[in-house]
């Protein structure tokens, strides 16, 4: 039995544009599931205020989480921070600062392991579950080749590192639990727009598309693939 076929609840986090159309596939392929969006601005309206950098904003989610009369069986955090009006990728060691390095790890790498932390309390051993967070290629320390975009690069290698080691905890708490950490591709979203001009094409994806790929990845894991850092084609990335 595949996510397609689960009954109970999903979580999205994140109001992004993947975010919204995972949301939309989601609801087309799983019926059975209640897909409810997560985020500061939730798009549904039986959607679930979260801030993810507010500690109190994690209280108030658990709780709307224990509101809910179906099992919690699918959470995917589809949140990311690359770029603002303030704050830009690092080209080199001297545009690296305190303040940039902060925001990174706030959004890419505390923010999922949060999550975790706070949605751990309704995980019921005896269903299947999946958490699923997005990461990106660029965070792989093995396939670094170009160098620059330190914090980004770094706070995406320690999501990694976190969800590793959840997969381990709680393969021994949740044994038909599985932690995907995902890479979705380059997109054409808002996130990725400065920095398209590089990208090939065929490698440039609509949100709709790498959604597709990401629920079908998610569907077809075992609990053996969990903590297994996978790019959107089902191909394996190094660590």
């Amino acid at each position: 039995m595949t996510i397609r076929d689960w009954e109970g609840v999903a979580l999205i986090i994140g109001a992004g544009d993947i975010g919204k159309c995972i949301s939309k596939y989601l609801t087309t392929v799983s019926p059975r599931l209640d897909v409810i969006d997560c985020g500061r601005n939730p798009s549904n309206k039986n959607g679930i205020f979260l801030d993810l950098e507010i500690d109190r904003s994690f209280t108030s989610f658990e709780y709307q989480i224990s509101l809910l009369k179906k099992p919690l069986r699918l959470v995917i955090n589809t949140s990311g921070f690359l770029y603002s009006n303030l704050v830009k990728p690092e080209k080199r060691l001297s545009h690296i600062n305190r303040s940039n390095i902060i925001k990174n790890f706030s959004i890419n790498a505390f923010a999922p392991i949060l999550i975790a932390r706070s949605i751990e309390k309704f995980i019921r051993p005896e269903l299947p579950f999946s958490f699923a967070s997005l990461s990106a290629r660029v965070g792989s320390i093995g396939d670094n080749r170009l160098g620059g975009w330190y914090s980004y690069r770094a706070s995406k290698a320690a999501q990694n590192q976190f969800l590793k080691t959840l997969s381990i905890e709680w393969r021994r708490k949740f044994p038909l639990s599985i932690v995907s950490i995902l890479h979705p591709g380059t997109c054409d979203t808002k996130l990725s727009k400065p920095f398209q001009s590089a990208v090939p094409k065929n490698k440039l994806f609509t949100a709709s598309a790498s959604s597709e790929y990401l629920i079908n990845i998610i569907s077809m894991q075992k609990p053996s693939d969990s903590g297994k850092f996978i790019a959107w084609d089902s191909s394996i990335i190094p660590w």
